[in-house]
């Protein structure tokens, strides 16, 4: 099976991911690790499986990923997955609605709706927290986080992601995709 794993980061976080799925699958198939701006769209079609990952910023995926996506061949014969960072809490506790569906839940609404227009087999997403940049940890600090006592709980958890606990189970989500293609 012919594989390409294709990123964009701008902190780091997303293309350690991107790094350790193509390292679960270079071994066992032939896998190319791409950085987005070094591919375009249209030489996608060589592929069997196509990986692409993204920060979330905005709640959604970043615009070149976005744009990547939508320049995607209609109907292609390769199967997509998604994996894409955030720095928002991955489980419900604030008591008004999930905060990770507020701040990230945008990601995956992209990209099933990028597959459904494009006639593209989905095969799913796989995310994490990752350490965010300047900017973002200040507007979570100002807008999301206001309670010292969560900040204090927060931001030294946020601080080491992705972590090894991430980076396997990005393997277990490779190897899960990978999976899915006879």
């Amino acid at each position: 099976m012919k594989v390409l794993v294709v990123y964009y980061s701008q902190t780091g976080n997303t293309e350690r991911i991107a790094n350790a799925i193509f390292e679960e699958i270079t071994g066992k198939h032939e896998a190319s690790l791409e950085k987005l701006q070094n591919i375009t769209p249209e030489s996608t079609n060589g592929y069997d499986l196509v990986l692409v990952g993204s920060p979330c910023i905005d709640s959604d995926l970043a615009v070149p990923v976005k744009t990547f996506l939508n320049d995607l061949p209609d109907s292609p014969k390769f199967k997509l997955a998604g994996f894409y960072t955030h720095a928002t809490f991955m489980t419900d506790d604030d008591g008004q609605g999930s905060l990770f569906s507020k701040w990230a839940g945008k990601c995956l609404v992209s990209f099933e709706q990028t597959c459904k227009s494009k006639q593209i087999s989905f095969l799913g997403t796989f995310h994490c927290m990752g350490i965010p940049n300047p900017g973002i940890e200040q507007f979570i600090r100002q807008e999301i986080i206001t309670d010292e006592k969560e900040w204090e709980s927060y931001l030294p958890d946020v601080k080491t992601r992705p972590n090894e606990e991430d980076i396997e189970n990005a393997r277990k989500f490779a190897q899960e995709v990978v999976s899915k293609i006879p």
